[in-house]
């Protein structure tokens, strides 16, 4: 259910593992699996996918089994019309759990968790808290949006004028390219924009861009306002779980008051912040981020 296929060669010397793929509640979902041992699952957000997650998986293959899916409608995952896959936060961590079930993945989980990710990540860990052993989280966000912050413009705009938002984001692709020219702070290398540009390759193939911001919860009245809401409320539960926070500053999405309110949240969390990288953190400083998520893996290890 891909309208149009999506060329590896550009950047396979950059993403050089195997695809999977599983059906997941009746489509085709594609994964990275790498390596044995301890559970380190990866979960993207928009317009990414598991391709982000490159260097990260490499790092970690050789002691921990790395997952990292592509969300339905990214990456290489099917990429279904409307009418067909509701592209809500419920299907994602229905999705999720359906995926991680079918791998055997039930305990002992270390969550990386990135844009988007944070919310779907943590929405699965609390429907069992007891399956999650560690969390990662890098620019991203598992509670409401703080209180007064305004929404990105461009955000704002494709939520709120349908007239432009499918054009501008289904035809042009401006919510996907507009990320690789922003998200990273340093500038992404010619293979890593193309990487990360080449599932969304087609108006079908972006669909998903658009209904993740569309479906962004800011209200009671949005369709997945109820879920973000219990996440928010049901945070706390993970306190007891070790976290490693790092964060590029230079995120004008995910800023440092996003920062503060998981500090606040999680006194306990080891901290570290890369002033010189931006939403894009494992894309500006990826060797950094896998040095310190293994030493936070090898100081705290399972039970």
């Amino acid at each position: 259910m891909r309208t149009t296929p999506v060329d590896l060669a550009p950047f396979r010397h950059i993403y050089p593992f195997t695809s999977r793929y599983t059906d997941v509640n009746g489509f085709s979902m594609h994964y990275v699996d790498e390596g044995r041992g301890e559970p380190v699952i990866m979960l993207h957000g928009n317009p990414t996918w598991s391709f982000y997650f490159r260097e990260l998986i490499q790092g970690l293959a050789g002691r921990y089994r790395a997952v990292a899916p592509d969300h339905i409608g990214c990456g290489l995952s099917d990429t279904p019309r409307s009418c067909a896959y509701a592209y809500r936060l419920k299907n994602r961590v229905d999705d999720l759990e359906t995926l991680l079930a079918h791998l055997g993945l039930t305990r002992d989980i270390t969550l990386v968790l990135h844009d988007w990710g944070g919310m779907i990540g943590a929405a699965y860990a609390l429907r069992d808290v007891r399956r999650i052993a560690r969390l990662i989280v890098l620019n991203t966000a598992a509670f409401l949006k703080p209180g007064g912050k305004p929404l990105p413009l461009a955000l704002r705009l494709i939520r709120r004028a349908p007239l432009f938002a499918a054009p501008a984001v289904l035809g042009l692709n401006l919510f996907a390219r507009g990320a690789a020219r922003t998200a990273s702070a340093r500038g992404l290398s010619p293979a890593a924009r193309k990487g990360l540009l080449a599932p969304y390759n087609s108006w079908d193939n972006r669909r998903a861009t658009l209904k993740f911001v569309q479906d962004i919860p800011l209200t009671p009245q949005d369709p997945s306002f109820a879920i973000a809401r219990q996440v928010h409320d049901g945070l706390h539960r993970l306190a007891d779980k070790p976290m490693l926070i790092c964060w590029g500053e230079q995120d004008f999405v995910f800023d440092t008051d996003y920062l503060a309110e998981w500090r606040r949240r999680f006194p306990a969390a080891e901290v570290h912040r890369f002033p010189e990288a931006g939403h894009y953190v494992l894309e500006d400083v990826p060797e950094p981020v896998t040095v310190r998520v293994l030493d936070f893996l090898n100081r705290h290890p399972l039970p």
